[in-house]
C-alpha cells in the first residue's frame, strides 16, 4: 500500500496543525536536510521549456529515501482560469524501490518555498527586522507573508503589484493574518524603510523589478521570482554590491539572478551557513541576497514532513499502485488471462 495525500487532505492537515505551526515544522525538516547536504545526490532539475512555460522533474536521494517532484510553470495560465503551477511528488524506499508516499505538491511547493525563504532570512537578515517589502502578489505571496510571520520578527508588510486583481486578492486573504499591511502604488515606495525585500513576480522575462538605487545598506533580499533561464528581477549592480547565497550553484547559475553574472561570480551555498561552516551576515551594513530557485532537497524534506504528519491519521488514503502477484516473478499473471470476461470485446 502507498499513502496518498491529495490537495484536500493536505489542506485539512495544515488546518489541523495550524498554518504557522506547519510552516515552522516544515522549516525544521528543510534545515535538518540542508545540514546533511553532503549525503544527498544533487543534480540540477531536468527542464523541458516551451514558448508557454516549463515542465520540470526534480529528483534527489539520501541513500535511504528517494524523492522526485513533477512541476510546471506556465505564467499565462491565469488568463485561462488555470493555476500557474501544478505539481505532485513521490517518496520511495531506496532498498526496495517501492513508493511510500504519493502527494500533491502544488500547495506543498508553495508552503516549502515560503518556509525556505523565511528560514534563510532568519539567518541572513538583520536581527529585529520587522518590515518586509513584497513586489508581486501572485499565488506564492500569502505563503511568503505567513512564513515570515511564523519564523521571523516581520510584522509589517509593504506590498505592490501592477495587477489590481492580484492586489485585492492578497489584501482579502491577509485581512485576518495579524500583520500590518500597506498596499503601495509604486515599487520604489514599497521598499522604502524595509528591512527585507521579497521579489516574487511571475512574468517569464528579464525584468528590472528591483533597481540598484532602491537598495540601501543592511537590507536582505529574498529573490524568489527569477527561477528559470531568461527570467530575472534584480539589476546586476545589486548583485555586485551584495553577498549572494544560493542552493545548488550549478542550477542557480543557469536559472537564478546570477545567470546575469560571470561564471566565476562568487556565491556561498546556503547549506554551509545553516551547517555552521560559513558565516551568513557579518555586518549590519551587508546587503545579503538569497538567490532562491528551489532545489530538490526542499521537496524531499517536504515529502518527509508530510509522510510523518499523516502517519496513523485519516489525512491520507492507502492506494494500490500494484497488487503483488502470488509469485513475485509472475507480473504477467496479474492479467489473469486464464479467465476471460464473457462477452467482452475491444
Amino acid at each position: 500500500m502507498v499513502q496518498y495525500v491529495g490537495t484536500a487532505n493536505l489542506a485539512r492537515l495544515v488546518r489541523h496543525v495550524g498554518l504557522e505551526a506547519f510552516l515552522r515544522g516544515l522549516a525544521g525538516y528543510i534545515e535538518d536536510d540542508f545540514r546533511r547536504w553532503p549525503q544527498f545526490e544533487k543534480i540540477p532539475r531536468l527542464a523541458s521549456h516551451s514558448a508557454s512555460g516549463v515542465i520540470e522533474l526534480m529528483p534527489t536521494s539520501d541513500g535511504a529515501l528517494y524523492a522526485f517532484k513533477y512541476v510546471n510553470g506556465h505564467p499565462c495560465n491565469t488568463a485561462a482560469g488555470l493555476q500557474t503551477v501544478t505539481a505532485f511528488g513521490v517518496l520511495s524506499d531506496v532498498a526496495t524501490g517501492y513508493p511510500l508516499l504519493l502527494s500533491e505538491m502544488t500547495l506543498l511547493t508553495a508552503l516549502r518555498t515560503a518556509a525556505t525563504s523565511a528560514l534563510v532570512a532568519r539567518r541572513l537578515a538583520r536581527r529585529g527586522s520587522r518590515v518586509m517589502a513584497m513586489i508581486g502578489l501572485g499565488a506564492q505571496s500569502e505563503f511568503q507573508a505567513m512564513a515570515f510571520r511564523a519564523l521571523t520578527d516581520v510584522r509589517r508588510l509593504q506590498v505592490h503589484d501592477t495587477d489590481p486583481a492580484a492586489a485585492r486578492k492578497f489584501m482579502r486573504n491577509m485581512a485576518r493574518a495579524g500583520m500590518e499591511v500597506a498596499l503601495m502604488p509604486t515599487s520604489a515606495g514599497t521598499v522604502m524603510g524595509a528591512d527585507i525585500i521579497t521579489t516574487i513576480t511571475a512574468d517569464k522575462q528579464q525584468a528590472t523589478v528591483l533597481s540598484d538605487n532602491m537598495v540601501g545598506p543592511g537590507v536582505h533580499i529574498n529573490a524568489v521570482g527569477g527561477d528559470c533561464p531568461g527570467k530575472t528581477e534584480l539589476q546586476p549592480g545589486i548583485l555586485s554590491r551584495g553577498r549572494v547565497f544560493v542552493e545548488l550553484p550549478e542550477q542557480t547559475r543557469v536559472e537564478g539572478e546570477i545567470q546575469q553574472m560571470p561564471d566565476d561570480f562568487p556565491v556561498t551555498e546556503i547549506w554551509q551557513v545553516l551547517a555552521g561552516h560559513e558565516p551568513g551576515r557579518v555586518s549590519e551594513h551587508d546587503i545579503t541576497i538569497f538567490d532562491s530557485v528551489g532545489f530538490a532537497t526542499e521537496d524531499f524534506s517536504a515529502l518527509r514532513y508530510v509522510r510523518d504528519g499523516v502517519a496513523g491519521t485519516d489525512f491520507c488514503a492507502d492506494i494500490d499502485l500494484l497488487t503483488a502477484p502470488r509469485d513475485p516473478r509472475d507480473l504477467f499473471g496479474l492479467l489473469d488471462l486464464h479467465e476471460p470476461e464473457a462477452g467482452s470485446s475491444i
